[in-house]
């Protein structure tokens, strides 16, 4: 007898007797012999061989869904986005108007001075007083006075344009136009072919924005299309390699730091310039301990920085970080890194907070180096390219 209507009766009887298990065994069993699975399996949506039949597709189990059916609330999470510094050309333009509400006496009050009737001997000494004030510096003062002085008599000046182009023209010859303010941060070749990245170390004391001024700086980098790396070579703050990893992560740049606190910064600053050269990025950011000058060992451990990475690549910048609201101070600073580190260039912080503008007159002239970036806000790109011709419209206003 036909084998199908026993099935069909047996399942009826079993449906009857209100049990589905037999029948349900029987009905597979049947199945999968049509389905042609008791002698090899079809993949699903595949034809069989000899037939031309389509097979039906079998539903994916839940654990064979692909990456790409994943749900959504099932996926790692998104990696931040990253910062976008604004670009460096203009910045200073940007922040002009920041820089002639500081208050710098090299700006209104001298013109105002300037722009009188005649100008007595009383009026020369306010003129002097202020200059000295704005930390100018005695020679310097001196010199712009003589200056002023000739240009006066000789040409008569009184109209307010012609004393502002008069005032602009001897502060700009003040501040050396003729000095490089170029960032050294071209990578060079070795004669073995080896890549070497530019090396940057930041130096300066507790308290000068220094920490964050690397991180602003690696962000100008950015900008400026170079790949970078930070060096957390500060191992003595406990939160300066946290604070400077936070700068790096937000512009993608990684940070090499020491996983424990009180290690050696020289250590440090080695592993991250042999990364960078390794890794063939542009340029490589050391930030270093707030050094103060009185502290001996501390200044002989910088010393050991640049040596131990004058192994891997000599520093071609070493950037001396001050507080343009110290002063003479500051002067005194720059003196001793100059000694120990060979400053190359000079990075004033907070000249948005502060009337002593002219410390950028003395420190250049004492040093023979040029101020190079400055600092015109708290925002993570108020740091700007020093240029001579915008600083001076900025404090003139």
């Amino acid at each position: 007898m036909n084998e199908l209507p026993w099935i069909e009766i047996i399942s009826a009887l079993a449906v009857l007797a209100g049990g589905g298990g037999v029948a349900g065994l029987l009905v597979a069993r049947r199945r999968r012999r049509d389905q042609g699975q008791d002698g090899g399996t079809t993949p699903p949506g595949s034809t069989q061989a000899g037939t031309g039949t389509a097979t039906a597709p079998r539903p994916a189990a839940p654990e064979e869904v692909g990456p790409a059916e994943v749900a959504p609330e099932e996926a790692g999470p998104a990696a931040p986005a990253l910062d976008t510094p604004a670009p460096t050309a203009g910045r200073l333009v940007r922040l002009r108007d920041r820089l002639a509400r500081s208050g710098s006496p090299l700006g209104a009050r001298l013109l105002s001075v300037l722009s009188r009737d005649a100008l007595t001997e009383d009026d020369w000494d306010e003129i002097e007083e202020e200059l000295l004030l704005a930390d100018v510096g005695a020679g310097p003062t001196t010199e712009l006075l003589d200056a002023l002085r000739t240009r006066v008599r000789v040409l008569g000046v009184r109209e307010p344009a012609a004393v502002r182009d008069l005032l602009r023209s001897e502060l700009v010859t003040l501040l050396d136009p003729a000095m490089d303010r170029t960032l050294r941060t071209e990578p060079t070749t070795a004669e073995d072919g080896t890549h070497l990245p530019a090396v940057t170390l930041v130096v300066g004391v507790n308290g000068t924005g220094k920490t964050t001024t690397v991180g602003k700086l690696a962000r100008v980098l950015v900008a400026d299309g170079r790949t970078v790396v930070l060096g957390a070579a500060d191992t003595f703050r406990a939160a300066a390699a946290d604070q400077l990893t936070t700068w790096g992560n937000r512009v993608g740049v990684p940070t090499v730091r020491s996983d424990r606190e009180g290690a050696d910064p020289a250590s440090v600053a080695f592993e991250a310039v042999t990364r960078g050269r390794d890794e063939k990025v542009d340029v490589v950011l050391v930030d270093t301990a707030g050094r103060l000058q009185n502290k001996a060992g501390l200044m002989d451990e910088l010393g050991k920085i640049v040596r131990v990475s004058s192994k891997v690549v000599a520093p071609s910048e070493v950037l001396l970080v001050l507080d343009a609201t110290t002063g003479q101070n500051g002067l005194t600073q720059a003196r001793v890194f100059a000694e120990v580190a060979g400053v190359t260039g000079i990075v004033l912080t907070k000249l948005d907070g502060t009337a002593k503008g002219g410390i950028v007159v003395q420190v250049q002239r004492e040093l023979g180096v040029p101020v190079k970036l400055i600092g015109l806000g708290e925002g993570p790109d108020d740091l700007a390219p020093f240029d001579v011709e915008e600083f001076v419209d900025g404090i003139l206003g």
